[in-house]
């Protein structure tokens, strides 16, 4: 079962960014401070355009492979299964453990108004988001919309406010601990950004994602970047360094200066509210990695059921939260720190993805968005998070590797005797090895995708396309040559001789020639049997000389078709006359790697679909 498209710009724009701002705003000022003093402005900055860097891959492959999972989806698609398993549960992890720390947030606010235990009061917000998501990804996203938008007002607020009071000597000296610790602070904090990879979770779920995609994910990284670099440089300017480099809640103690007991207020509602957005996209999120591991074989086939009321995958989405609850056991900093290190590790392979799919030249990777700058940004990107993600520290590589153990051991022990599928990376070795590499399975997938993202619905002509025969000649052909090599073939599937159809081919070209174009001929016959329908595709590289001047014919479909259904008939022959409208129809055929993409071309084009009562075929 498909999951629901309900998702538009504004939702992917307010999960992108309700990911995001939260607890890398609210709470890790002080860690980043108390590393590299009133440099933390560029750290920010830094971290927000490593950030925008890295998801030009993610947006690409987004808009190429729609689909729940998001980088797992991607990675498993470019590198194969195993990497592709691990890959998959390093976004869960990473994820969860956002949303984990955004769960501490909430819990810490509520136990200084209320005194309940941090814990206790974290499983119980855990739940009611577990129980959200499961009521609707509409419903989710339609809060977070509300959530975010109040908490931008505040965040303006604040901004606008504080700025007149900055007291530039904060300033100074501005990088105490010298330029390291700026670069070295950037990918500590960089899990402040990690929220973009969380559309990429639930592209399946967007509209028209070719355009909201990119348009959201691009426009919510701006805004977020603008919007710490300006609250980081009211802080700075604002709170004194003493305090801010003990402090856990550096905004809320700041904002108390510049605006008193009501501004402390209200940004400690805007922190609640930030915390409150990212564990509902976090949830939201995370739960498509198990769902789309379980879709690929790779995890138990139950955890992949959707929920046929509210149409979201409910067992992942409480494997979610259970794993979020337990996340909530490790040590703040540790928490941080793997995060940051799962996410830089998603956008390494994210960008080692786009460069193989790219090379392996496969015909259906069509990205509505294309990275500019190709390969110089992926590889770039490459370096960079590789370089952070050492940066960050053992404790968190230590974090990662266990996680990464675990996830090798799942796939060894499970979905390796499961997985059937091809991937990226064999039709890039095809390219330069053995061509029998591949059977044409991942492109079929992506042809798949394709007519999903483009919301192609097939019709009963799609559906016989797919079962087809195609032929793929070389020589050049008299037609009475060429009648005689179809006749035989429609003849192993239609119970009348060859010689019969053979006859019925050539009045009915006496009676009207078939060849409608130079290019592009339709020869057709009804016949007095019941039910009856067959289809050939067949590519004549040479040509076929149907008369004098459509003497070099090549592509011709060829179908047969009983009396009584006449309508559907006239409706084949309008459906293949309109192909030759496609935009460079007659140089894709000709340059078709093979018969299944000579198939594909019809698959995917754009002609319109007629639906009636012969839908079925």
């Amino acid at each position: 079962m498909k999951l629901k498209k309900e998702l538009t710009f504004i939702h992917v724009f307010c999960i992108a960014t309700g990911a995001m701002i939260s607890s890398g705003i609210f709470i890790l000022p002080g860690l980043a401070f108390a590393r590299t003093g009133p440099s933390v402005v560029i750290s920010y900055f830094l971290a927000g355009i490593l950030a925008i860097i890295g998801i030009m891959s993610i947006i690409e492959l987004s808009t190429a492979m729609p689909k729940a999972g998001g980088d797992y989806f991607f990675i498993n698609k470019t590198l194969g299964p195993f990497v592709g398993t691990i890959s998959g549960f390093l976004g869960w992890f990473a994820l969860s453990l956002k949303s984990a720390f955004a769960i501490f947030g909430i819990s810490e606010i509520v136990f200084l108004v209320t005194g309940i235990n941090i814990f206790i009061s974290s499983v119980v917000i855990c739940s009611f988001f577990v129980v959200l998501n499961i009521a609707g990804v509409k419903e989710a996203a339609k809060l977070q919309v509300t959530l975010v938008i109040g908490l931008l007002i505040l965040m303006l607020l604040y901004t606008i406010l504080g700025l007149p009071k900055i007291d530039t000597s904060n300033f100074t000296p501005f990088t105490p601990e010298g330029v390291n610790p700026v670069f070295s602070t950037a990918g500590f904090i960089f899990i402040s950004f990690g929220g973009l990879l969380k559309v990429a979770s639930i592209s399946e779920e967007v509209k028209n994602p070719q355009k909201n995609i990119p348009l959201g994910m691009i426009t919510s990284a701006v805004a977020v970047t603008i919007l710490y670099t300006l609250m980081l440089i009211v802080t700075v300017g604002v709170l004194d360094p003493g305090t801010f480099i003990n402090s856990l809640t550096p905004i809320a103690d700041s904002s108390k200066i510049i605006m008193g007991t009501p501004g402390f207020i209200a940004i400690s509602i805007a922190a609640l509210l930030a915390f409150i957005t990212t564990a509902n996209a976090g949830i939201m999120s995370a739960s498509r990695y198990p769902l789309a591991l379980s879709r690929d074989n790779l995890l138990p086939d139950g955890i992949s059921k959707i929920n046929k009321k509210s149409k979201t995958p409910a067992i992942s989405i409480f494997i979610t939260g259970l794993f979020i609850i337990l996340a909530l056991l490790l040590p703040l900093e540790i928490l941080v720190k793997a995060a940051s290190a799962v996410v830089l590790t998603s956008y390494v392979l994210t960008n080692i993805s786009v460069i193989i799919l790219r090379e392996s030249k496969l015909k259906h990777y069509k990205p509505s968005f294309k990275t500019p700058f190709y390969p110089w940004l992926q590889i770039l990107g490459i370096i960079v998070f590789s370089f952070l993600l050492v940066d960050i520290g053992l404790e968190a590589i230590e974090i990662s590797l266990s996680f990464l153990l675990f996830s090798i051991l799942v796939y060894i022990f499970y979905g390796r005797k499961r997985f059937e599928g091809e991937y990226a990376l064999l039709h890039l070795l095809k390219r330069i090895t053995d061509k029998r590499l591949t059977e044409h399975l991942f492109e079929t997938e992506l042809r798949e995708i394709l007519r999903d993202r483009d919301n192609i619905i097939s019709d009963k002509f799609d559906n016989f396309v797919r079962d087809a025969k195609v032929l793929d000649l070389d020589d050049p052909l008299e037609l009475d040559d060429f009648f005689a090599i179809i006749s035989e073939h429609i003849s192993e599937t239609i119970e009348i001789g060859k010689d019969e159809i053979f006859s019925l081919l050539k009045n009915r070209q006496d009676d009207c020639n078939t060849a409608i174009t130079p290019f592009l001929a339709i020869p057709h016959i009804i016949i007095d049997k019941s039910n009856q329908f067959f289809l050939m595709l067949v590519r004549c590289k040479q040509g076929v000389k149907f008369t004098l001047k459509e003497n070099s014919v090549k592509a011709i479909f060829v179908f047969v078709g009983s009396k009584e259904d006449r309508v559907f008939h006239l409706r084949t022959l309008a459906a293949i006359a309109t192909l030759v409208q496609e935009k460079d129809f007659e140089k894709n055929w000709l340059d078709a790697e093979n018969i299944n993409y000579l198939k594909d071309m019809v698959l995917l084009s754009k002609r319109m679909r007629f639906f009636g009562k012969e839908q079925a075929p």
